[in-house]
């Protein structure tokens, strides 16, 4: 059990539709995020119900976003990320939307394609979508919460499942071990334990990640 995602992220430098290097302008429905600058330098961009900002990134910065944050890396030259993310399996359960364009988001099976396609082109056109979307005011972005959320409905019930088992039950551990320890019993502080745990590879929305699973068991 676990309640916060951990993965090293190298922004993508390749050069999308604007002429501007990096990752796949989304937002996440139900976890927040933060970046961790570790190396290198660019920006942010995020789009939110109540503004369009650009926010710098470099070494040592961290910047923090809720749910409903449209953002978008911008890789200045190197741009390096230690990425946390709430609720450890819900994004990796995909909880996340990317800001396709209006006739793909309406069809769940061609988002489902772009989603699938190779990581750039699918970049490429989330920017397509993001500039229209960033350019279309108050309209334009909440119809595409109404859209975001239409396409993760079906999906709520497996959502909830891994919210239980995860995020809820670690905080509910917690509780227990309060409970325990007002009562003098110190079994869990005996059971204490270390993991070192291997990292993944995989191309994902923002760029090259190296994720790190936590096993099933570990009760953290």
């Amino acid at each position: 059990m676990f309640g916060v995602g951990v993965s090293d992220l190298s922004v993508y430098d390749e050069p999308a539709p604007d002429g501007l290097h990096g990752g796949s302008p989304h937002l996440h429905t139900l976890c927040s995020e933060a970046y961790v600058v570790v190396a290198g330098s660019g920006a942010v961009q995020t789009l939110t119900w109540s503004d369009y900002r650009e926010t710098p990134l470099a070494p040592g910065e961290v910047v923090r976003f809720t749910p409903g944050t449209v953002h978008r890396l911008v890789n200045g030259g190197d741009l390096r990320i230690v990425v946390l993310m709430q609720n450890s399996g819900l994004p990796e359960a995909g909880d996340a939307v990317l800001t396709f364009p209006s006739d793909v988001l309406a069809d769940p099976a061609r988002y489902a394609l772009a989603v699938g396609s190779d990581p750039l082109e699918r970049r490429d056109l989330a920017v397509e979508g993001f500039l229209t979307l960033r350019e279309g005011g108050r309209e334009a972005f909440a119809a595409f919460l109404e859209a975001a959320a239409g396409l993760l409905a079906p999906r709520l019930d497996a959502f909830e499942s891994r919210w239980r088992e995860g995020p809820l039950r670690a905080a509910e551990t917690t509780g227990e071990q309060l409970a325990a320890l007002r009562a003098g019993d110190l079994g869990h502080l005996r059971e204490a334990g270390v993991t070192r745990v291997a990292a993944v590879p995989r191309d994902g929305m923002c760029g090259h990640l190296l994720t790190y699973p936590v096993p099933e068991h570990a009760a953290f």
